[in-house]
């Protein structure tokens, strides 16, 4: 012991001469192993040890002058950090230790002898599957093949050929994994194998036929061998069986799996061994619909009578367990009625058939009879038994109802006769019937459509007979919420908004409603709300922001839950209605103001329009011999145009015609013989001296014209014509006036201008 620890320190000195300060540096070792760690004391003091950084008790370690050793025994972690310390804590050194397991477990196998053969091996290893590790198995038994096969992987396989002539058929052999590192190398236990132990067959071939009470297994094999049946059905596991009627017929072996549910898929497998040999694989699954059994027909017939009409006539709803729809056996089903006194007398009684489910009775006791029929025989039958009308039989009283979290509570008390059991059918339309038998005085119900009323009726049941049901007042599965909110309607205004709402006619099974309550909110402003009672479908919101847009929703309040209708999106109007109003009345009133103003204007201008205006080409100047003042009458006549005395037309020739001729001492003296029209400018009277500006207007007849030119002093020619003394055309008289005026017995002859203004 000495001398192989003196080799130990021998070694370490001159590790520690190449600088290393812990020795052996990073070793891997196997688990369950012990190692000695040495550490070089180059500081004075007291070493102590730290793994994973807690400290190692000091009797583990041995320390002089120069160094430090320390034995781990049954190292197990695998990685640990290892560190020297000095007394002040200095970390002197330290190294990483990692562990390795050997291979273990190890199984062969050996494929079915016949055909192509492999021989394989399986073991367990614990290690880093990131390490890179080559395994192989050894044959150690084997005189010229030592190595079998190599992977990388826990599982090896090699064609049996290979390997037959060293293994041989029978016999026993050696065999051991070896797992191989960079770093290091472990061998697992060899074990010993026995060839016809570890032989695994090939599955058996399976054939199932389908019985009416069982399914029949065969599969061939070649000797008796050890075999395990495993069936389920769809939704159950399934738990390997040996089967306990196995027989061989010619070469097959034959069982039986009993006790099978009718119009049910089975799953079934087979597998087999060689005597202790592994075994093997399971066969093919096979699944299979076992076939419709007599005894596992159970109709149920039951019956809810209704009350009697006014001809005593009752409605019989009879209702039946229905056979598996899974069933591929094709079924008939007859119902018919029978009175009940002939059926007890045993004379042949009188059938009569129902119509589906629905057969009609008169006021006697009736029995219902169903009858099922497969491929046209008898398959099963069952009856029922309707009471008279009036018949003497028992009834339960005092029937109690509840709900409890969809469910219905159902209890009432017993007759006083005895009971065999009671009925209870239950139904939400008249037409879909559940029952349930029982033996108590109170039921649960389940699996009831939520939200639905439903009308049950208990009946007691005797021996071969029934007693009158008695039916319990009407209850729901549940009660909802209140009832749905039909639609929302929202009449935005300026600063308001009115809201109204409908909903759904109260169901059956629906939550009274306590209050509604309205929420509204802008997009990004708090949620406000008003509630109302359940007799308001409607409200104002006030104190709105005009031209705002606002979100409501509705929430109906009941005892039972809340129901909330869809939101609705609306927007306050920018101004008030009536503001919008009374400015379109106003803005009416001025258009049409406007229009009747610029229609009158038009019918002026047009008026204008068509008056007419004078030519000033045409006009003339003439020579006016005035008269003396008080010696003659002059004579005019008003204009054609009265209101139009703007523009007046002088007839100088007439003037002069006028001032020539002798007077007279009235106006209408020799009226045929005149015929002249005459107009007299009072200022032209009153100062015939004077050139006159004012325009006269006198409407000129035809007549003929000197085209001779004046001159005027201040102009060398002038647009007005001269008027030569020449007769006028005959004018047709018309009333006038007469002047008297004082004229003067000679005044020279006074030239008279007329001028035209032009407007527009």
């Amino acid at each position: 012991m000495y001398s192989s620890l003196a080799v130990f320190i021998l070694i370490v000195t001159s590790s520690i001469c190449k600088g290393q300060n812990v020795f052996p540096k990073d070793p891997y070792i196997e688990v369950g192993s012990s190692i000695n760690i040495v550490c070089q004391n180059s500081v004075q003091g007291k070493i102590y040890w730290t793994l994973n950084s807690e400290r190692i008790n000091e009797s583990w370690s041995n320390t002089n002058s120069s160094h430090s050793v320390l034995s781990l025994p049954n190292f197990t972690h695998s990685s640990a950090t290892l560190q020297c310390h000095s007394a002040n804590t200095q970390v002197l050194g330290g190294t990483i230790i990692r562990t390795y397991t050997k291979p273990s477990n190890i199984s062969c196998i050996l494929t079915s002898p016949i055909g192509e053969s492999w021989f394989i091996c399986t073991w367990e290893h614990q290690t880093d599957s990131s390490l890179n590790i080559n395994y192989t198995v050894m044959c150690n038994s084997c005189s010229n093949l030592t190595e079998i096969c190599n992977s990388q992987e826990t599982t090896c396989k090699i064609k049996y050929v290979n390997i037959s002539a060293e293994i041989g058929y029978v016999g026993n052999f050696n065999i051991s994994v070896r797992a191989k590192h960079a770093a290091w190398e472990a061998f697992s236990e060899p074990q010993i194998f026995k060839l016809i132990k570890i032989v695994k067959i090939n599955p058996p071939e399976l054939t199932i036929t389908t019985v009416s009470d069982h399914l029949l297994l065969e599969w061939k094999v070649k000797k008796k061998d050890r075999c395990q049946v495993k069936y389920s059905t769809a939704g159950s596991e399934s738990t390997p069986e040996v089967p306990k009627n196995l027989a061989k017929v010619e070469k097959q072996w034959i069982t039986k799996i009993e006790n099978v549910e009718s119009c049910s898929n089975y799953t079934v497998a087979v597998r087999c061994a060689l005597g202790l040999a592994p075994w093997s694989d399971w066969s093919r699954e096979q699944t299979v619909l076992t076939k419709l059994n007599q005894r596992d027909v159970k109709l149920h017939l039951w019956r809810n009578v209704a009350e009697a009409d006014k001809n005593q006539v009752r409605k019989v709803h009879a209702m039946w367990t229905e056979i598996p729809s899974t069933c591929q056996e094709t079924l008939t089903y007859t119902i018919k009625q029978t009175p009940y006194k002939q059926n007890m007398t045993g004379v042949d009684h009188m059938e009569t058939s129902c119509d589906n489910s629905i057969c009609d009775v008169n006021q006697d006791a009736h029995r219902i009879n169903l009858k099922v029929f497969l491929n046209e025989s008898l398959f099963v039958n069952d009856s029922v038994y309707v009471p008279a009308i009036g018949e003497s039989l028992p009834r339960v009283t005092d029937i109690q109802t509840s709900t409890f979290e969809g469910a219905i509570l159902v209890s009432w008390k017993a007759p006083q006769q005895p009971v065999s059991g009671y009925m209870i059918d239950y139904t939400h339309n008249g037409n879909q019937y559940s029952w349930k038998e029982t033996k108590y005085t109170n039921a649960t119900l389940f699996d009831l459509l939520d939200k639905k009323p439903y009308n049950i009726t208990v009946t007691p049941l005797f021996e071969g007979k029934t007693g009158h049901g008695t039916q319990a007042l009407q209850i729901c599965s549940r009660v909802g919420d209140p009832g749905d909110f039909t639609n929302v309607n929202v009449q935005a205004k300026h600063k308001s908004a009115f809201v109204s709402w409908g909903v759904k006619s109260q169901e059956a099974c629906r939550g009274a409603v306590v209050n509604y309550i309205v929420f509204y909110s802008t997009q990004d402003g708090p949620q406000l709300n008003v509630t109302v009672d359940n007799t308001t479908q409607h409200i104002s919101l006030k104190d709105l922001n005009p031209n705002t847009q606002y979100r409501v929703y509705v929430k109906a309040v009941g005892h039972t839950g809340t129901t909330k209708s869809s939101e609705r999106l609306f927007e306050t109007k920018r101004f008030d209605p009536a503001l919008i109003t009374a400015l379109s009345v106003c803005g009416s009133i001025l258009i049409v103001l406007v229009l009747s103003v610029g229609l009158c204007c038009a019918i002026q201008w047009k008026r204008f329009q068509e008056k007419p205006v004078p030519n000033p080409g045409n006009s003339s100047v003439g020579s006016w011999r005035p008269m003396a003042h008080g010696q003659g009458i002059w004579r005019f006549q008003p204009l054609s145009y009265p209101q139009e005395n703007i523009f007046n037309v002088v007839d100088p020739e007439e003037v002069q015609r006028t001032s020539t001729s002798p007077l007279t001492p009235g106006c209408h003296d020799n009226p045929a013989s005149d015929q002249t029209e005459e107009y007299t400018d009072p200022v032209l009277v009153t100062a015939p001296d004077i050139q006159s500006e004012d325009a006269v207007e006198h409407e000129e007849t035809q007549h003929p014209e000197s085209t001779e030119l004046l001159s005027s002093e201040g102009s060398p020619s002038s647009p007005y014509r001269s008027q030569s003394s020449v007769e006028t055309a005959a004018r047709t008289s018309e009333p006038c006036k007469c002047v008297s005026l004082k004229q003067p017995d000679k005044t020279p002859p006074v030239t008279i201008y007329v001028t035209l203004d032009m407007f527009g």
